[in-house]
């Protein structure tokens, strides 16, 4: 899932120092500037030091992606007691498609329109005015995109076998609606078409909303993860 995830939302740049991925992309998401411990680097200390130094330079906090895989085993209390913050816990969630969804008259764009773009970034744009590198995120990879009415869009990426369903976003005066569900059905559809044969997100655990209607659409939670992020006063 780490792999999936960190192509499907590919930071621009990331350097290897021995098995930890450091992602940088200007300070847009914690996923695309975050460490991400694939491997045991060895000297967990320096590594951690090497990785405060580089994000320090950028001027970013150091935030580093934990899950049952990070390595190496015991990462998570070396960061706790470093005094990292934890931070958005976080479901990941997977279906089988099964060929059972359809577009339902929601078309499905190979690029983002501006009222796309537009849309999402009213609802999820929390990093001042860094659309630009945002958007080269978002195009990093082929993807299908998925609006309906202005009001309600999201992102699809297959990945082999694999749709990896991103960027979901309705406008607040828009919800409870029915159109979040619609672009999700759109796009299970789409990635069908596209061959793939099982459908995964994302979803900040405390989002009970979206977890309740991915849940109805036939999502059930096969991981987790959260985020450390150093303190101003870590050492």
């Amino acid at each position: 899932m780490d792999e999936l995830v960190a192509e499907a939302w590919p930071a621009p740049s990331a350097q290897d120092i021995g098995g930890w991925l450091l992602r940088h992309a200007d300070g847009v998401t914690k996923r695309a500037n975050s460490v991400l411990p694939l491997y045991d680097p060895g000297d967990v200390d320096r590594a951690v030091e090497r990785a405060e130094r580089f994000y320090t330079a950028l001027g970013l906090p150091t935030v580093f992606l934990m899950d049952a895989q990070a390595r190496p085993e015991g990462l998570d209390g070396v960061l706790e007691g470093r005094g990292y913050e934890l931070v958005e816990r976080t479901i990941a969630m997977t279906t089988e498609l099964g060929g059972r969804y359809e577009r339902e008259r929601v078309d499905v764009m190979d690029a983002p329109s501006r009222e796309w773009l537009d849309l999402w970034w009213s609802v999820d744009g929390r990093y001042d005015r860094r659309l630009p590198m945002a958007e080269k995120i978002l195009r990093g990879v082929s993807a299908g995109y998925a609006c309906v009415d202005g009001l309600a869009v999201g992102r699809g990426v297959p990945q082999g076998d694999w749709l990896g369903v991103y960027a979901m976003a309705v406008a607040p005066d828009a919800r409870r609606r029915g159109l979040g569900r619609r672009v999700l059905r759109a796009l299970l559809g789409w990635g069908s078409e596209q061959g793939c044969k099982w459908a995964y997100l994302v979803v900040v655990e405390r989002n009970a909303p979206a977890r309740a209607l991915y849940e109805s659409e036939g999502f059930v939670q096969a991981g987790a993860y959260h985020y450390r992020v150093r303190n101003a006063t870590a050492r």
